[in-house]
C-alpha cells in the first residue's frame, strides 16, 4: 500500500447465503443475521441454487442447513411478500422470483428435494419458514433453547411450504394441529419428543453435531445413501407390499455396483472402503 493514499471502497457485501464445500460436505448458511435470517428474494434464490449444485456435483455427498447469529430462521419477510404480490422487479433475485415463482417453494425443499441427505443444525428460533423447511431435511439437530412454530396462522396466512401435510406425518396428528392452528411454538426437548428433531444439544453446538453426522453420511457408500434416501421418502405413505416395490429395484441396484463389492472386500481386508460412487 502506498502511504498516504486511502482506500475509501466499500467492502464487497457476503451473500445472503453463503454455500462452502469441505470435501464431500456442502454447508448452506442463511447469512441476514440482522433480519433474524428471514428470507428475502436472494435468500430463496440462493438457496434453490446450493440444492441444485449439491444434486448436481458429484464430489458432494450429503448437505448441512444453517443459520448464521443466534436464530435459524424467523421466516418469510413479510416485507418482500407484499413486493412480490405487486409483481415488484426492483433487483434481479425478485425479478428472478416474480419470472420463476416455483424457485420459492423449492428452495423451500417443497417441491423440489435433492437426492442427497441434508442435515438442519438450528439455534435459537426457527418459526414459520424455519419449520417450514426443516420438514424438508432428512436429519435435525437443535441447540436446546431452540424453538419451533409454524405461526403464520396468527397473521391470517397460509403456510404455503408445506405443513399443512407433512407436519402431522413427523409428529403426531393433535400435536400438529395445536401448532398449526394456534401457531404457539414448541421447546427443541418436546421436538425431539416427538419426532420432529433427532438430537439436542447445548446451545451453539448444532452445527458441530451436524458435522458429526455429516461426515459419517459421507464415508458411506454413496449409491447405497442415495437409494435407501430414495425408499424412505417415495415410500413414505404406502402400504407396505407397495413400497416393496420400490424397494426392491433400488436394492438390487445398489447391490450391483462396483461399491458393494468394495465395501465387504474392505472389511475383509480390515481397511476403510474407498467407494467411488458406482
Amino acid at each position: 500500500m502506498v502511504t498516504g493514499v486511502s482506500d475509501n471502497s466499500a467492502p464487497a457485501a457476503e451473500p445472503l447465503v453463503l454455500v462452502e464445500a469441505d470435501g464431500p460436505v456442502l454447508t448452506v448458511t442463511l447469512n441476514r443475521p440482522e433480519k433474524r435470517n428471514a428470507t428475502n428474494a436472494e435468500v430463496l434464490c440462493r438457496l434453490y441454487d446450493a440444492w441444485v449444485r449439491l444434486d448436481e456435483d458429484d464430489d458432494l455427498r450429503v448437505a448441512i442447513l444453517t443459520g448464521k447469529g443466534s436464530v435459524f430462521c424467523a421466516g418469510m419477510d413479510l416485507g418482500e411478500i407484499a413486493r412480490l404480490n405487486q409483481g415488484a422487479k426492483d433487483n434481479e433475485w425478485i425479478t428472478r422470483l416474480v419470472e420463476s415463482p416455483d424457485i420459492s417453494l423449492k428452495a423451500y425443499l417443497k417441491t423440489y428435494r435433492p437426492t442427497k441427505p441434508i442435515i438442519l443444525a438450528a439455534e435459537g428460533v426457527a418459526r414459520a419458514g424455519g419449520t417450514e423447511i426443516l420438514q424438508g431435511t432428512d436429519i435435525r439437530v437443535a441447540g436446546e433453547s431452540t424453538v419451533f412454530g409454524v405461526t403464520e396462522v396468527q397473521r391470517g396466512l397460509f403456510p404455503m411450504a408445506g405443513s399443512a401435510v407433512r407436519l402431522r406425518r413427523q409428529m403426531g396428528y393433535a400435536v400438529a394441529a395445536e401448532m398449526l392452528l394456534a401457531g404457539d411454538d414448541i421447546t427443541a426437548p418436546r421436538a425431539h419428543e416427538l419426532g420432529l428433531i433427532n438430537h439436542v444439544v447445548p446451545d451453539g453446538q448444532a452445527l458441530a453435531k451436524a458435522r458429526q453426522i455429516a461426515e459419517r453420511i459421507a464415508a458411506n457408500g454413496p449409491v447405497a445413501v442415495r437409494n435407501i434416501l430414495a425408499v424412505l421418502r417415495q415410500t413414505e405413505t404406502m402400504p407396505e407390499e407397495e413400497a416393496f416395490e420400490i424397494e426392491m429395484p433400488l436394492g438390487y441396484a445398489t447391490m450391483a455396483t462396483e461399491d458393494a463389492k468394495e465395501g465387504p472386500r474392505a472389511f475383509l481386508e480390515k481397511r476403510a472402503p474407498v467407494f467411488q460412487g458406482r
